[in-house]
């Protein structure tokens, strides 16, 4: 993804302190083996339970599942507002079939986020909005009730680490916000550290993120 302007951090206007219990879902079937397969000490494809995913075969698997952030974002999303999580590469397919995704053989562009956004109001029945937010937005929109697909850099899994090469990139949930810090559900954080619930100190979000994300409202249907 290519940024879009310079996201300061900011301290959000008003006071809040708000969680919202979304049940957690990493980029890997295995999201206690996040660390081993993101370190290249383990293949993906040798997760265990690559066959939940609804890949074919082990390869298959293997290959989305370094670019499932997003669907895993989504899959957060509607196991919160619908109690139903589909096979990650279920969800894949219909994001190639909204142009969410576009494949050319082993390259893939996306997660784009309008078409995205207008897939998962038609197929999910979720308000969705693709838009530029700052820090102080997002945070607002979590405190009122919804959740935000953040475009970040991927090492925001270690927020005091080493200055990012770039922002964005990846796709975390956020799902709290306080006063000092976001709460983000990370589909590559490492387990026991910056999964779920991890927190992301506003001093330090601007350092990852790249000003934009796609808003996630409740249902404004009865069923999927």
């Amino acid at each position: 993804m290519v940024d879009r302007g310079d996201a300061r951090p900011q301290a959000p206007a008003r006071s809040v302190r708000v969680v919202h219990e979304v049940p957690y879902h990493a980029q890997w079937e295995s999201a206690e083996l996040v660390r081993e397969i993101v370190d290249g000490r383990l293949e993906a494809s040798a997760d265990p339970r690559w066959g939940q995913s609804g890949a074919a075969t082990a390869e298959e698997y293997a290959w989305w599942s370094w670019r499932l952030c997003g669907v895993a974002c989504l899959r957060m999303a509607l196991a919160h507002w619908w109690g139903v999580t589909p096979a990650a590469l279920a969800l894949a397919g219909e994001c190639v079939a909204a142009g969410a995704y576009l494949r050319d053989g082993d390259s893939l562009r996306g997660l784009i986020h309008a078409p995205f956004a207008e897939y998962v109001e038609r197929r999910w029945g979720l308000a969705a909005r693709a838009r530029e937010l700052t820090p102080e937005e997002v945070s607002s929109e979590v405190a009122d009730g919804r959740l935000v697909m953040v475009s970040v850099h991927p090492s925001i899994r270690e927020p005091y680490g080493p200055e990012p090469v770039r922002r964005g990139g990846h796709l975390v949930l956020a799902v709290g916000a306080t006063d000092t810090a976001l709460l983000i559900h990370n589909p590559s954080g490492f387990p026991g550290e910056s999964q779920a619930f991890a927190r992301v100190p506003w001093r330090s979000f601007g350092r990852f993120y790249a000003g934009r994300g796609i808003v996630l409202g409740p249902p404004r249907v009865s069923s999927p």
